[in-house]
């Protein structure tokens, strides 16, 4: 008993000593030596002042998600330019979702940097391309998912091409594959295999 009251006694005054509790220590502790009045605000001096977006989108991929202090930071970037060469988008037009507020999380209109061939983004136009179902059966059993197809009557094609349904997009067993996918529409039912 008489330990565990010395023990309290010198967590109190450790307390006292430093401010208070940690957090209270840390909101006063200064920033860092080379975070001078004029250094831009990043993950490493996130108080500074100094933020200028056309600044972190000029310079191609240098600056990732880390780099930012935070997320109303890096959708800034993002804003001034869209082609987001930095990759800070993960998809629907907003960037960094997992850094601290202030937060911006308007969706920016992505504005694709497609070269000739250029098939590494899903902005860049693809070539069209026929549908070939024997692509969805080639790995065998259950590879493939409803939400994997364009539309119905692409799933419809796989069905009808292997109608002993491998990939399980005929779950009711009706002949007709991923009924709820949107069209174009194939609902002719497909005889099904034993």
């Amino acid at each position: 008993m008489l330990v565990l009251a010395v023990v309290a006694v010198a967590l109190g005054v450790v307390v006292f000593v430093r401010g208070g509790s940690d957090s209270a220590a840390q909101a006063k502790r200064p920033e860092r030596e080379w975070c001078t009045p004029g250094t831009a605000r990043t993950a490493l001096c996130p108080n500074g002042k100094v933020f200028d977006a056309k600044e972190y989108a000029s310079h191609g991929a240098a600056f990732g998600c880390t780099y930012f202090a935070r997320q109303a930071d890096a959708q800034a970037v993002l804003r001034a330019d869209p082609g987001d060469p930095n990759h800070l988008d993960d998809g629907g037009g907003v960037a960094c979702r997992g850094l601290p507020a202030p937060r911006d999380t308007t969706p920016v209109p992505h504005t694709a940097q497609c070269g000739p061939g250029d098939t590494r983004s899903a902005l860049c136009p693809q070539p069209d391309r026929s549908f070939d179902a024997r692509y969805f059966l080639r790995h065998g059993g259950d590879a493939y998912d409803c939400p994997d197809f364009a539309s119905q009557a692409d799933a419809q094609a796989v069905l009808r091409f292997d109608p002993a349904d491998p990939n399980h997009l005929d779950g009711a067993r009706k002949g007709v594959a991923c009924p709820n996918l949107p069209g174009p529409k194939d609902v002719k039912p497909v005889r099904r295999a034993p």
